[in-house]
């Protein structure tokens, strides 16, 4: 539960030992730790909810038990397990929304199989330097099914954050954060996933008119840019203008305007 696994019900469990000496003289040892469980005749471990046994194991020394001494075992693991259910929910009474970021993390992802060889590059370079950047280990099967573990958090998320950029097909309506790759009289040329460019057209880099590219943007900077259309033939056409209007209405809307 502290680990955030989102479990119906706490399971506790305990051990019950017996020493007997015939068929009607024998007690019950609750919670065996050391000499009963050497000495004595049973070792009987019951886990369960507070509804119910979810697993049993039994030990013996002896021939056999009784229905009774079953039963007895039973009726006593069972006051104790609650004892000890009680006091583990007293400390946390249900799972935690969020996995611990201690926990290990396994995150899977589909990419299309035509996107395999982009993922892992020239001699497996490209995958290679996300598994050595991030610390994860990436695994990629034939039908496009990928594999993240890491036993750290951050550095499976960061190595998925990379997997999906470097895959991800551009999709029209969608607002990119992109970087000016190039410069021209029409327009600019703008990289908005790993090695794919979009022409933003002059006309659509501002709400009014525009007298020269170079007075918006330069190579390096970064702008945010809306898919508005993709060609016949994969070419991207974007709109920093249109970008604009929709994060501003976006804005405007979570302030509660009209």
């Amino acid at each position: 539960m502290a680990a955030g696994v989102p479990i119906s019900n706490p399971v506790a469990g305990i051990s019950v030992g017996l020493v007997k000496e015939s068929e009607s003289q024998w007690i019950l040892l609750t919670d065996i730790i050391g000499d009963e469980d050497h000495y004595g005749d049973m070792d009987f471990k019951i886990a369960g909810t507070q509804n119910g046994v979810t697993g049993i194991q039994l030990d013996l020394k002896i021939a056999g038990i009784s229905r009774e001494i079953i039963q007895a075992t039973l009726a006593q693991s069972r006051e104790a397990r609650i004892q000890i259910l009680r006091t583990m929910l007293s400390c946390i009474p249900r799972p935690n929304d969020e996995i611990s970021p201690w926990a290990p993390r396994l995150l899977r992802t589909k990419i299309h199989p035509e996107k395999i060889g982009l993922l892992i590059g020239p001699g497996g370079k490209t995958i290679r330097g996300i598994q050595e950047s991030t610390g994860a280990t990436i695994e990629v099967e034939d039908d496009g099914t990928v594999t993240v573990a890491s036993h750290d958090a951050q550095a499976a998320q960061s190595a998925m954050r990379r997997i999906e950029a470097l895959t991800e097909s551009v999709k029209v309506g969608k607002i990119y954060d992109g970087r000016v790759t190039s410069v021209k009289d029409f327009g600019a040329f703008i990289e908005i996933l790993p090695g794919k460019d979009g022409l933003c057209h002059i006309s659509e880099l501002a709400d009014g008119y525009v007298n020269s590219v170079g007075d918006v943007c330069k190579v390096g900077d970064e702008m945010q840019v809306k898919v508005i259309a993709i060609d016949d033939q994969d070419r991207v056409k974007l709109s920093r203008k249109a970008a604009i209007r929709e994060l501003a209405e976006q804005t405007a809307g979570g302030n509660g305007a009209e």
